[in-house]
């Protein structure tokens, strides 16, 4: 559930509940981005991929090149030695650069076997199981991927946004114009690398020819194609590699057999299904598209009103796919104590007409964002990163016992048991008592007030 102040998402960097995990390189942590969730995609059966792999041009020229190489001596390095590559080169009918990616393939996925300095063949992708095949074809596809690094298509533009450029191809189906692609990596190279005005404009006009080569290179690899449209597309066996990618980067890539499974589901079936981390957020837009946003919003808001933190941070999830059709059930949550700061926040964000949060209704959402992550699980969760610097943190620590939170003290004590920075833990752990003695006077008094 979005809010003016803090975010789920913010606040997931606030606090590191992963302390097996070994520290990060400042590199590492700036290289790190949010999951994305990708629409679901519908998949050939695993046999009928299986039979296209040995067609892929690459793969079969890989095979062509174990084929001819048979059992020769190699470089230090493991490459041919430069006769050998010019010959091989000739022989496939290609170029040396080419060439060199055919090598790496054919040496990394074993059709070819570097042993005491002499390349011998190893087994062809065709006498192998449909299981093996395609595990074969992925790391074929992680070999190209990796390429980008060192230079694959040519174009180091093309090379630094291949994987944004693959994983919107991957999201629309149809296909996407090459001007539309070349549009989104101009855009994204100059929000990246803010180059100069002459030098953008040298870029917007070599682009265009440089992408067509760089398609016609991941035309060669297997993974994209023209549509009758002119538009690009990826291959079913493109379509299939490259969830597994995303999958691997920890995106939310379902099929659409995965997703229907949930669309039938009662709210509260769904929610549950989204605290314990067996539903991804790409269930929820299948299960919305059956349901009227008027009623899913009623019930939905009815659910987290009696709820508790997590299931609160789930339908806040599936709200924040809602526009303003659904209005009129969230006005109405403005009367409930667990959801009038939220009614309030959606309300707001969508531009409606609602009630001002003060600081402390803020300081509530964020205590009970913090308590969602102690219900939530799997995809729910989501990856916590490393502790931001904790100045944030510390006066948001302070505010959380007088918001009168339920789980006021039980957040507090996460942050001073998970938290790694010292000022943080401290911080905390003083709330922490502050929280309990406020509690204590509570329960000591006669009119105790009503928890919202």
């Amino acid at each position: 559930m979005a809010n003016n102040v803090f975010d789920l998402a913010e606040l997931r960097k606030l606090i590191d509940e992963q302390p097996a995990v070994p520290p990060r390189s400042p590199q590492e942590t700036a290289e790190e981005h949010e999951a994305l969730t990708f629409p679901p995609v519908t998949l050939l059966p695993d046999a009928e991929l299986a039979r296209l792999v040995p067609a892929v041009p690459l793969v079969a020229d890989a095979i062509r090149l174990a084929a001819w190489t048979g059992t020769r001596p190699v470089t230090p390095e493991g490459l041919l030695p430069e006769p050998d590559e010019a010959a091989a080169a000739e022989t496939l009918g290609v170029e040396p650069a080419r060439l060199r990616l055919i090598w790496i393939v054919a040496v990394n996925t074993g059709l070819l076997q570097i042993i005491r300095g002499q390349a011998l063949r190893g087994p062809l992708p065709e006498l192998l199981t449909v299981e093996a095949t395609l595990e074969f074809w992925d790391g074929v596809v992680m070999d190209v991927l990796d390429r980008a690094d060192e230079g694959l298509t040519g174009s180091t533009v093309v090379d630094e946004h291949l994987a944004e450029m693959l994983a919107t191809v991957y999201s629309v189906r149809s296909g996407v114009a090459v001007a539309n692609l070349a549009r989104g990596i101009l855009q994204s190279h100059e929000v990246a690398c803010r180059p100069g005005t002459v030098q953008l404009r040298r870029l917007a006009a070599s682009l265009p020819a440089e992408l067509l080569e760089a398609l016609a290179l991941l035309a060669y690899c297997g993974l994209v194609e023209q549509t009758d449209a002119g538009r690009t597309a990826l291959t079913p066996l493109g379509v299939w590699a490259i969830r597994r990618d995303l999958l691997r980067e920890g995106h939310d890539a379902p099929t659409a057999a995965e997703v229907e499974v949930f669309a039938d589901l009662s709210a509260a079936e769904l929610v549950e299904a989204l605290v314990k981390g067996a539903a991804t957020q790409s269930a929820v837009a299948g299960w919305l598209e059956r349901r009227p946003p008027e009623e899913a919003a009623r019930e939905l808001v009815e659910i987290a009103a009696q709820g508790t933190a997590g299931q609160r941070g789930a339908v806040g999830a599936i709200l924040e796919e809602l526009g303003p059709e659904a209005e009129a059930p969230v006005r109405r949550a403005l009367e409930l104590p667990l959801m009038r700061r939220y009614a309030a926040s959606w309300l707001h964000i969508r531009d409606l007409d609602a009630p001002a949060l003060s600081a402390d209704d803020h300081t509530w959402i964020a205590v009970d964002s913090l308590a969602a992550l102690m219900h939530l699980s799997g995809h729910a969760a989501g990856r916590l990163d490393p502790p931001e610097p904790g100045e944030d943190l510390i006066r948001l620590v302070g505010e959380m016992p007088a918001v009168d939170h339920p789980d006021t003290i039980a957040v507090l004590d996460m942050l001073a048991s998970a938290h790694d920075d010292p000022a943080v833990v401290k911080a905390a752990r003083k709330a922490a008592m502050k929280a309990r003695s406020l509690e204590h006077t509570k329960l000591g008094s006669p009119h105790r007030s009503e928890t919202e």
